[in-house]
């Protein structure tokens, strides 16, 4: 397993070793003693899955308390991280990858970052570990066209949910919403 630190040192990619041969391929998606070698200490309490067309925009969704180990099983996504820690010297920077069921990687988010995705293929089936329940009174949104943020989404007329599309912007958020690095840490 390779783990590369991306912009935001706290959100990582993880690259899986991936087997490859005539019938296919197979990957270990999680193995916990592999995350604690490289110094993550997370527990994984829930799995959630979703499938999304091409063009739709899921996000950018928050839970205070819960980081995810995003997983594309089928199809490709466009995949985004920002940090919403008030306290961090990174609040409002976001960064991005394209998670793919041909390129197996991982992108790990933990708590406190705001996590939104677009589907690039036809269909995306994304799978995503959680090291927390799903908790509706820490359940939060950004809009994805935050101007401040300027995420360089490859879809300019997304399909998304009513809930999704009338988030409020970093800046109008209620901030007692969100959750310090302190309090993160203790």
């Amino acid at each position: 397993m390779n783990v590369r630190q991306t912009e935001l040192p706290e959100v990582l990619v993880v690259e899986p070793i991936v087997h490859v041969d005539e019938r296919g391929y197979f990957f270990e998606a999680f193995r916990d003693e592999y995350f604690r070698e490289i110094g993550m200490d997370v527990t994984f309490v829930q799995d959630n899955c979703s499938m999304s067309c091409r063009n739709v925009l899921r996000g950018l969704h928050f839970q205070n308390s819960q980081g995810k180990l995003i997983s594309v099983i089928c199809g490709e996504v466009f995949d985004v991280a920002v940090d919403i820690r008030p306290d961090s010297p990174r609040f409002g920077q976001w960064v991005s990858s394209v998670l793919s069921e041909s390129n197996q990687h991982q992108l790990y988010i933990p708590p406190g970052f705001a996590h939104g995705f677009c589907t690039l293929s036809d269909k995306a089936y994304v799978w995503y570990k959680a090291t927390d329940i799903y908790r509706p009174e820490q359940e939060g949104g950004i809009a994805w066209n935050d101007p401040v943020l300027g995420i360089d989404w490859p879809v300019s007329v997304p399909l998304m949910s009513n809930k999704d599309r009338n988030n409020p912007t970093l800046e109008a958020l209620d901030k007692e919403k969100l959750v310090t690095m302190k309090e993160l840490a203790e």
